[in-house]
């Protein structure tokens, strides 16, 4: 990538939150109400509060590094939010034109595909194997993915 460090930071950070974050909460609103209203709320409300936060935290984590100058630590936190919101408000896109199920595995696909390709980048830049990075990224999120779909299996049942 031809980004400065503080660009990579929050578009890093953005992509990577903006897609385990927002699958996460689509598969688990999901399971829970089976709802596209609920979805959508949620996928907004993380697309604006979560990205806020997020990028508050970057802003805080590279302060208390105390090595950045104060225009990158802006540049961090403006992308975080920046790359947060738009990697989270794209999960509308299928929500919005589709049959709620076919969505939410396009959903899936489209998240998952957009890790393995930053992450095959990644392990490019860092001259390691590929599989490696890819594989240890996409577990995450499928852990994440699998959890939160139990939560919300959890909730549509108990608390319904």
């Amino acid at each position: 990538m031809a980004f400065n460090h503080s660009i990579k930071t929050g578009f890093s950070f953005g992509l990577t939150s903006g897609i385990i974050t927002t699958l996460g909460l689509i598969v688990g609103l999901h399971s829970g109400t089976h709802s596209s209203k609920v979805i959508i709320g949620g996928i907004l409300t993380i697309a604006i509060a979560d990205s806020f936060s997020d990028a508050l935290g970057i802003h805080i984590a590279e302060e208390s590094e105390n090595k950045h100058t104060h225009r990158e630590i802006w540049e961090a936190t403006i992308s975080t939010l920046v790359f947060k919101f738009l990697f989270a408000i794209t999960f509308l896109v299928p929500i919005l034109l589709l049959p709620l199920s076919q969505a939410i595995v396009f959903c899936l696909v489209w998240g998952l595909s957009i890790l393995c390709v930053f992450s095959f980048f990644i392990a490019k830049d860092q001259h390691t194997k590929t599989w490696k990075v890819i594989v240890e990224h996409l577990l995450i999120a499928v852990v994440v993915i699998i959890l939160t779909h139990y939560v919300g299996v959890w909730i549509g049942s108990n608390f319904a």
